[in-house]
């Protein structure tokens, strides 16, 4: 089943995605079209259409990752902490040691 979606086109931008309608009827693509020109986007710079939800959900991501900064990227780098404390309740000094080691790396790769 497809959704009815609208984004900039010069950007590539999604706007808005909605699963329900008909593919038939032209009314439920102007109604994406509507919505974008309301909130101030250009109807020569907008595209309504039909696609798979999972391209949209790509699209999704894309945006998303786009949208990331230096610190989200390096923060998302680091090794979650319950392996260092995974580590401690253990007492595998050799699991903390790679822990530390791989949070340093993490800073030697992204530096502030």
């Amino acid at each position: 089943m497809k959704t009815r979606y609208s984004k900039i086109k010069s950007t590539g931008m999604l706007l808005e995605s909605q699963s329900s309608g008909d593919e038939h009827d032209p009314q439920y693509l102007q109604t994406l079209m509507d919505n974008a020109v309301s909130s101030g986007f250009d109807k020569d710079d907008v595209e309504v259409g039909w696609e798979e939800q999972e391209v949209i959900e790509g699209w999704i991501q894309e945006q998303n990752e786009a949208l990331k900064t230096y610190a989200d990227r390096r923060k998302e780098s680091y090794p979650p902490a319950t392996d260092y404390l995974d580590g401690i309740v253990k007492g595998d000094q050799a699991q903390i040691d790679k822990y530390i080691a791989d949070c340093l790396a993490v800073k030697q790769r992204h530096p502030k």
